[in-house]
């Protein structure tokens, strides 16, 4: 039996074995903060490039974009504007809480940066591609549920992948 520890938590008093511990800390995924960090870079590099292309459309929007274009156009920015802040806060988060006194806490906290960074940038890849669909399709009916198709089979595939 190794070396045991005793915490308080809450009002409760615990008995930690630390070689059960440091097992159940190991993570096979995310073994250091590098890739945690990278992962996100990878995101914010992503949605900044999203965002440039929005921006552009915006500036230099078409003469045919009717006031329903350009509302999605809109929401689409401030989506990937949200998206763009949440995927960098594990970097921001890192600089400020460094050195780390709970690694375990700075996962929790970049892996529900990231989720909730996926939100806003599948919408904004959502309205992006019902932009694009409508200036083909004069229907935005018809646009929507164009677009809505590749979302569609993404879910069904991961419904199936199990």
């Amino acid at each position: 039996m190794g070396k045991q520890y005793h915490y308080w938590v809450g009002c409760n008093y615990v008995l930690v074995d630390k070689d059960d511990d440091e097992n159940a800390r190991k993570d096979k995924l995310t073994p250091d903060y590098g890739s945690l960090i990278r992962e996100s870079a990878v995101l914010t590099t992503f949605s900044a490039f999203l965002f440039g292309f929005l921006l552009n459309i915006s500036i230099n929007s078409s003469k045919g974009f009717i006031l329903i274009d350009k509302i999605v156009l809109l929401i689409a920015l401030f989506s990937i504007t949200i998206s763009a802040v949440l995927f960098i806060m594990p970097i921001i988060y890192h600089h400020l809480e460094y050195p780390y006194i709970d690694f375990e806490k700075f996962k929790e906290r970049s892996h529900r940066f990231t989720l909730f960074g996926l939100i806003p940038a599948m919408i904004t890849l959502f309205l992006g591609l019902q932009l694009a669909t409508r200036s083909l399709v004069e229907n935005v009916s018809v646009s929507v549920l164009l677009s809505t198709i590749p979302f569609l089979l993404i879910y069904v595939f991961y419904r199936l992948r199990k």
